[in-house]
């Protein structure tokens, strides 16, 4: 029994759906190690200079691919109730829809990048060395952000197609291609910066591009295919509203990061950005877990909801937030544990970086104990196709309570201010999401459907 198919359309106990989401559990673990090999390298080899105009730049290309994440999560939502409601056909002409939508308006979106990258690092404090460094490396990753969007595209898609699995091997493939290439372009053959991110760029290639050929085989068995389209502007626009909570989380944490670096400039100079940097890479670890929970689970509630089946909605609800209080507490715990060997992994040759990276750390990992529930509801939403409620979450979350905290609480309490923003901002995030599940009668009435 252990070893039969699991399908959207079935009862999911608890071990159930934790073989159902581990591969995407699994999937963004392994593309936050790889990102961790990629500041590992830049840092050791390359220099703490290096790394902290990596750390500064890299916000730019994350904000501009943020369309890639909405129509992902957003357009998988409406996909999966579309699989519910029984309609194979039109399953698949949105499924390519939403990725053409993606690459057409990322790809102009990365010209535009290009042209803005030097005027936004002189902005952001960049000069000098630092500037030369963001500059080399930021140009190469507004090439890649076609397929930086199709790869995360990709990962919720391979889900709803109930091919979880799947999507964990092309991000293993492509994971260890960037690997492997990081070690030979940054330390064997010192390409710098410039050598990472042509690492990444091809990562990206095998995560972005090679999918397509899967989707496109119909002799497959996977729920979802590629085929002829149109554009259905309600439904894309549908989308982007369902979505908008993915957006304003990814565009929402971008301009978060230029405020959390432009303060650790201003306070801190270097050190302060590199710490930054460190926590963020080891920091995506711990948050990959939560995400990949609730990229896992939400194509699973999206069926349900579609074919009317509100017990079982209620079911997945209930025992994801007991699946997640568990997994916050063990995350918080461990994280306290291994911080002095992850700072000194990335910044070791540094002593008085390396003491306020784990001192840094420490504040920061405060706020794994409350972010996946919050992560989890603003998916949750997003899978019911209530983009309004969802995006309220990750609106207030990420953007007005984090900005709001970064910029008062390192007047009172110093840079560990900063450090402790993240937490202060979950907190209160926490708040909301209660008040939206209580308040939102549909998801308490499910038992009784």
């Amino acid at each position: 029994m252990s070893k039969q198919k699991i399908q959207l359309s079935d009862h999911f106990t608890y071990p159930r759906l934790l073989r159902f989401v581990l591969p995407a559990v699994g999937t963004m673990l392994f593309t936050s190690i790889y990102g961790i090999v990629d500041g590992l390298c830049v840092s050791n080899f390359v220099g703490k200079t290096a790394f902290a105009a990596v750390n500064l730049i890299m916000p730019l290309p994350q904000l501009l691919a943020t369309i890639g994440f909405m129509l992902g999560t957003g357009g998988s939502a409406i996909v999966g109730i579309t699989l519910g409601e029984g309609d194979q056909k039109k399953a698949d002409r949105y499924f390519t829809m939403f990725l053409l939508a993606a690459a057409i308006s990322v790809s102009v979106l990365a010209v535009l990048g290009l042209v803005l990258l030097r005027p936004i690092a002189i902005l952001l404090g960049a000069k000098g060395e630092l500037l030369d460094y963001a500059v080399r490396y930021g140009r190469i990753l507004m090439l890649s952000l076609p397929t930086f969007a199709l790869q995360n595209m990709f990962q919720s898609f391979f889900v709803t197609a109930e091919k979880p699995h799947l999507g964990f091997y092309f991000t293993v493939a492509a994971g260890c291609t960037n690997m492997v290439l990081d070690v030979l372009m940054v330390g064997v053959w010192g390409w710098g910066v410039e050598g990472a991110a042509i690492a990444t760029f091809l990562s990206q290639i095998v995560g972005g591009l090679l999918p397509i050929f899967y989707f496109l085989d119909h002799k497959n068995t996977s729920r979802l295919h590629l085929c002829k389209t149109q554009l259905y502007s309600k439904v894309l626009l549908d989308a982007c509203i369902n979505g908008s909570s993915e957006l304003m989380t990814n565009l929402s944490m971008s301009l978060v990061n230029i405020l959390y670096n432009y303060q650790l400039l201003r306070l801190a100079g270097e050190n302060g950005v590199a710490a930054y940097g460190v926590i963020m890479y080891a920091c995506f670890l711990f948050i990959a877990v939560y995400v990949g929970y609730a990229f896992g689970s939400a194509p699973i509630v999206s069926f349900h909801y579609g074919a009317g089946n509100r017990a079982e909605v209620h079911n997945l609800y209930e025992k994801s937030l007991r699946l997640i209080a568990v997994v916050a507490v063990t995350l918080t715990a461990a994280s306290m544990v291994i911080i002095p060997y992850v700072a000194r992994f990335f910044v070791g040759y540094d002593p008085e970086l390396l003491a306020l990276t784990s001192r840094a750390f420490r504040l920061y990992a405060l706020s794994f104990v409350i972010m996946g529930f919050n992560v989890y509801a603003s998916s949750f939403f997003t899978a019911l196709g209530d983009g309004v409620t969802s995006a309220l979450i990750s609106f207030l979350r990420t953007l007005v309570f984090q900005i709001a905290a970064v910029l008062i609480l390192p007047a009172i309490l110093g840079i560990d201010g900063i450090w402790l923003a993240v937490t202060a901002a979950e907190l209160a995030a926490l708040a909301v999401s209660a008040a939206m599940f209580v308040t939102k009668d549909k998801v308490f009435h499910y038992r009784k459907a």
